[in-house]
């Protein structure tokens, strides 16, 4: 393989293993400010412990998406110096105040989190969490800023073959941030609800119905249906969006080779890529114009027509993204976001009229289906970076162009490795750590943390 399709694969191991993470931490942080306020509220100590249970596994999940992130800085600096190059003067703005402010702010509090049980007031407690969870999704609109920046590029101008930033306003107003971050944000509930949501259970079926538990799994169900609902009507935005400034991706998603009036949208496509046609299709008359402009007629541009016009805009060349992975990463995507609403609903329900008497099956499908959020995510992800190929930034920049000219194969095939191997032993360490704190009783951790306390404060 060559530096180029090395780096490739560096870029998405290192984003996706971090992206296992992110949505979690999003999403926890505010379960847990929520729980902290409700004891705050009624002083119900079963949200004390609630509060005190998942503020831990939201703790290793941070700390590890943490040191996942400075290696996905490492492979950026050292594989894409042409890109860090000509995007410098657009990346480096908001990614600095997202360390110096968002990520300041969300660690400064955090500590005061940990340690000010007990020690400072409940009003300040309470509010540190909150500072964390707001921290923590400020971050993620500015990593989304740079990001939506690549997707659509604004206030910018191209001098000296470096794109300079001359409107910082129009950056963080970009149409593309703020129809991609809603997206995330409710994504990231839905992540963290389906984790609650199996912990619980798991606790339930294992360690009997304690109070804690039952109030944890109710909370997680009506957490994943609110996010799993939302990520789908604001997915449906997004995908609105998507058509009027990259209308490529969404021909990619749908296989959708011409133009069509009303156009067509896929069930299933398997398509001869290399020729451009369909070998066999199944699809709806009308409804991919129906999900473009909410009726059943409108244009919807197609491969070979985007082909064509990107060839007189940027001249000759190949415009066109990998279409079998973007049309699969889209429906797993897709697919997987319905079948997490409908566990959601039908969870909701029950946990609310049948007083926990599930049958063993729906334990199981509700503990497994933790992982529907991150196979959502990851697939979205995949779509969202392959199917803008072959541009690092939409219409300015190549990816071809972005890597580093000074790094080899060798050496690229040798960190990739490297962080493949740190990455597993992380995985590891995370399963293990959230597994064993996940399966404990929770009145055995507050009756050793009472006594913790207790030995701190006869040693004062």
């Amino acid at each position: 393989m060559d530096a180029l399709t090395l780096a490739r694969w560096q870029f998405a191991i290192t984003t996706v293993y971090h992206f296992f993470f992110v949505p979690i931490t999003l999403g926890l942080s505010i379960a847990v400010a929520i729980m902290q306020t409700a004891y705050y509220r009624t002083g119900n100590e079963a949200y004390k412990k609630m509060t005190k249970f998942w503020g831990k596994l939201f703790l290793i999940n941070f700390a590890i998406g943490v040191v996942t992130g400075i290696v996905q800085e490492f492979q950026f600096g050292m594989n894409w110096s042409q890109y860090s190059r000509f995007m410098g003067d657009i990346f480096g703005a908001p990614l600095a105040i997202e360390a110096l402010l968002a990520f300041f702010m969300e660690s400064t509090f955090l500590g005061i989190w940990i340690f000010g049980w007990e020690r400072v007031s409940k009003k300040i407690h309470l509010a540190s969490i909150w500072l964390v969870a707001i921290g923590s999704n400020l971050s993620a609109i500015w990593i989304l800023a740079a990001n939506s920046f690549m997707q659509q590029p604004v206030g910018y101008a191209v001098r000296n073959g470096r794109a300079e930033m001359t409107d910082f306003f129009a950056i963080i107003t970009n149409g593309h941030l703020w129809v991609q971050f809603p997206h995330v944000f409710f994504g990231a509930l839905a992540t963290a609800g389906f984790l609650i949501l199996a912990i619980s259970a798991y606790q339930l079926v294992k360690k009997g119905k304690h109070e804690v538990f039952k109030k944890s799994f109710k909370f997680g169900a009506v957490y994943a249906l609110v996010g799993s609902l939302l990520v789908i009507l604001l997915g449906h935005t997004q995908a609105q969006y998507m058509i009027k400034v990259q209308p490529m991706k969404m021909a990619a998603a749908e296989a959708l080779w011409e133009s069509e009036n009303p156009a067509s949208m896929s069930l299933f496509t398997f398509g001869d890529e290399k020729n451009r046609k369909d070998v066999f299709a199944i699809k709806i008359p009308g409804a991919l114009s129906f999900l473009a402009y909410n009726k059943f007629e409108g244009e919807v541009k197609g491969i070979k027509n985007l082909q064509a016009e990107a060839e007189q805009k940027f001249g000759p060349g190949d415009y066109v993204p990998p279409v079998a992975v973007s049309y699969w990463t889209f429906r797993i995507m897709v697919g997987v976001g319905f079948l997490m609403l409908l566990i959601a609903i039908l969870t909701t329900i029950q946990a609310y009229k049948t007083k926990f008497e599930f049958k063993p099956l729906w334990y199981k499908i509700v503990f497994w289906s933790m992982f529907l959020p991150t196979i959502a995510n990851t697939a979205g992800w995949i779509f969202t970076e392959i199917a803008r190929q072959p541009w690092t930034v939409f219409g300015l920049f190549k990816t071809a162009d972005s890597v580093s000219n000074t790094v080899s194969a060798g050496e690229v095939g040798f960190s990739l490795i490297a962080y493949t191997v740190i990455y597993a032993i992380l995985i590891v360490v995370m399963v293990g750590l959230m597994k064993k704190y996940a399966s404990r009783d929770v009145d055995e951790i507050e009756k050793e943390e009472k006594e913790v306390n207790n030995s701190v404060l006869s040693k004062a």
